[in-house]
């Protein structure tokens, strides 16, 4: 009797899971939580969803029913597209956001590097703590929010000729003084976001595949969000571009800041 009530308990307190039809329906749920976003026409979608067939050919992947994030790293763009993967191949269109890659600024600044990354549990994420540095800036964003880790890379330096090795990480930044620059390149190599696509991807596993097989050996990742909605769809490649643009489209805007070097971007 005893053992009854407790799980009944259980079920009532338990949290409630977001159920979803079909995953496009992650296309208005991003429009409606994710506060940053990028308005790209529809012929400009096509294009990128053709780079990133053609991207993730070159790493050998043929992939479907699953999400995958692309990244475009050239300094005129800056963006973040997340498409869906059909069961035939075909790419849809969620929803994009301004993000910053690497930039020229010195020892230990990287160009964020082009190619497919895995994010698997080989690679275990972590949460920001929040902490601010000396000069003030919480380098990965609010408490708690999560740390995509896809493990060391090779990248090409920008201080001197060549290459070495990066940690590549997915990440947020400093809400008062960096996210704003958010559409620019800022980092020292890794890709940042904003903290409601940070949200958005954390609640619901959209890089999430090796870590929910993890769990489901019953070995649960301890970052997961207890949360977060269960999905059927989750991806875990990040694909990163380099689209050649010459000119900053009119769907990708300067963010206003004023910065120097901001306007020489």
């Amino acid at each position: 009797m005893l053992r009854h009530l407790l799980l009944l308990i259980a079920v009532l307190t338990a949290p409630s899971v977001f159920a979803l039809d079909s995953p496009l329906e992650l296309r208005g749920l991003y429009a409606q939580q994710v506060d940053r976003r990028l308005d790209i026409p529809a012929e400009v979608q096509q294009h990128y969803a053709e780079l990133l067939d053609k991207q993730l050919q070159q790493g050998g992947l043929k992939l479907a029913t699953q999400f995958v994030v692309l990244v475009d790293r050239n300094p005129k763009v800056q963006a973040l597209l997340m498409f869906w993967i059909s069961e035939d191949g075909g790419f849809e269109f969620i929803g994009a956001s301004p993000v910053s890659t690497g930039k020229k600024d010195g020892v230990e600044y990287f160009e964020t590097p082009v190619g497919v990354f895995d994010h698997s549990v080989a690679n275990f994420d972590f949460r920001s703590e929040g902490t601010p540095n000396e000069q003030g800036i919480r380098g990965y964003g609010e408490k708690g929010l999560r740390v995509y880790d896809f493990g060391w890379v090779q990248a090409r330096r920008t201080w001197r000729p060549g290459e070495s090795t990066m940690r590549l990480l997915i990440h947020s930044t400093d809400p008062a003084q960096l996210e704003r620059r958010l559409g620019t390149a800022q980092s020292k190599g890794c890709v940042r976001i904003p903290a409601s696509l940070n949200r958005f991807i954390d609640y619901f596993g959209v890089l999430d595949a090796d870590y929910e097989q993890m769990q489901s050996k019953g070995k649960a990742p301890q970052v997961l969000r207890a949360d977060r909605a269960h999905i059927a769809w989750s991806g875990r490649y990040l694909v990163v571009i380099d689209s050649g643009v010459r000119q900053r489209p009119a769907w990708s805007p300067l963010p206003a800041v004023k910065s120097h070097k901001l306007k020489n971007n």
